[in-house]
């Protein structure tokens, strides 16, 4: 009888974790590296952040006006002629103390004179000569930004394990921050297995195809902004397939492999992880992407992924992109998934949860639905060109009829 730690015969099957648990496992097994880095701010960006980014000081520094107008003074008769004392332009404050029956003009960003009760816009004042009429007084405290009210001194304003945006570069530049403490990149190495593939350039020999599962991870890997290993294609040969393995586990931190890990004649990882290393289960309860591996080869992580082009991205997104994250430090929320009507009829038999790819598309009424690209063969990758989603089909779903609700994951959380 053979377990999670045991690869199966030949001809016969091991027993298939369902997603959620192959990811309860991984996550239980995997510990964020500790590398930190400290990197000029631009460079910084998709890192990891290493620890928490606290506000010195408040941000805006000052009071200042919401909007182009006039600043008035506390005290002023709300039916009195102002008269205008001066001007607050954004790096140009007013010096002086507004008093009542007086007013500054000011410009959006403007620091907010002592003595000013609100900001009146200029869309609601009658301007002659050095005065103005207010024609709709504002509330007290109307059109003025207070100080520290986006960021408070001493606050946490972003925190450890997060993959900083051009957002996050901005706020922590709004600080006055020059560098920050990242977590150093993962090394991720990859490599194909399989006599049948080619490399681009080379001329297909009889049964021999072109091996696209490289590029595939390439970009995806691209997107996770982690330190990329490409170790070409590997033949079916044990010896060969050991040495690229050890040299792989020698310099990274995640081996990534696509084909060779389910119960073919060829297949021979199941022996090399045996006997280098050790593998947690070698099959999840999941289309496309059954003969999935997770274990380790010496000191490295393994992800053994199918060799079907459909397959590898799946299982990709499903399942290694969380787990490398992880294992980068980064804190992460589940991928956003929405509930859609669906346009076409789904084929499904109840047993595997299954990731279809779709479109998600607009109606006339502007709301959003989903369709099938077409064919969902696991080896049809440009079924994953065509599609923006994928359409997640529960485990005891079984066919699904046009008109009805379906889940949807959209690509890129995160990109793809």
């Amino acid at each position: 009888m053979t377990d999670a730690s045991t690869p199966p015969d030949c001809g016969h099957d091991s027993p298939s974790l369902t997603l959620a648990e192959a990811m309860a496992r991984i996550m239980a097994e995997l510990k964020p590296i500790t590398g930190h880095q400290c990197l000029a701010l631009r460079s910084a960006l998709d890192h990891v952040l290493a620890e928490p980014i606290t506000a010195n000081a408040p941000v805006p520094a000052h009071d200042n006006a919401a909007m182009d107008g006039y600043a008035i003074a506390s005290g002023s008769p709300k039916a009195a002629t102002l008269s205008c004392v001066g001007s607050a332009f954004a790096g140009h404050p007013y010096a002086g103390t507004l008093a009542p029956g007086e007013c500054v003009r000011i410009m959006t960003g403007g620091v907010v004179p002592a003595g000013t009760e609100a900001v009146v816009m200029q869309e609601q004042v009658e301007v002659k000569d050095t005065t103005i009429q207010v024609m709709r007084w504002p509330e007290p405290g109307e059109n003025i930004r207070r100080a520290g009210e986006d960021l408070a001194p001493g606050s946490v304003i972003l925190e450890a394990g997060r993959r900083l945006t051009a957002a996050d570069l901005g706020l922590i530049a709004s600080i006055g921050r020059a560098e920050v403490a990242v977590r150093r990149p993962l090394r991720v190495a990859f490599f194909s297995t399989g006599d049948e593939l080619r490399c681009l350039g080379e001329p297909l020999g009889p049964g021999e195809i072109y091996d696209s599962n490289r590029y595939t991870l390439y970009g995806m890997l691209q997107h996770l902004g982690v330190d990329i290993l490409d170790g070409g294609v590997v033949r079916d040969d044990p010896n060969a397939l050991q040495a690229a393995l050890a040299e792989a586990a020698s310099q990274a931190d995640v081996i990534l492999t696509s084909g060779g890990v389910s119960v073919g004649e060829a297949d021979y990882m199941g022996a090399l992880l045996r006997r280098h290393g050790e593998a947690h289960f070698w099959s999840i309860a999941m289309k496309p992407g059954r003969p999935l591996t997770f274990g380790r080869y010496d000191n490295a992580w393994y992800f053994g992924l199918p060799g079907n082009p459909v397959s590898v991205m799946a299982t990709f997104t499903q399942v290694v992109a969380p787990a490398l994250r992880h294992l980068g430090g980064e804190h992460t929320e589940p991928t956003p998934r929405f509930q859609m009507i669906c346009r076409s009829h789904l084929r499904k038999k109840p047993g595997r949860e299954e990731f279809q790819r779709g479109r998600i598309v607009m109606e006339a009424d502007g709301s959003r639905q989903v369709e099938s690209v077409g064919r969902q063969g696991s080896g049809m990758l440009r079924s994953m060109s065509a599609a923006n989603c994928f359409i997640v089909l529960p485990a005891d779903q079984g066919d699904v009829a046009p008109g009805d609700w379906v889940s949807v994951e959209p690509f890129g959380y995160p990109p793809m």
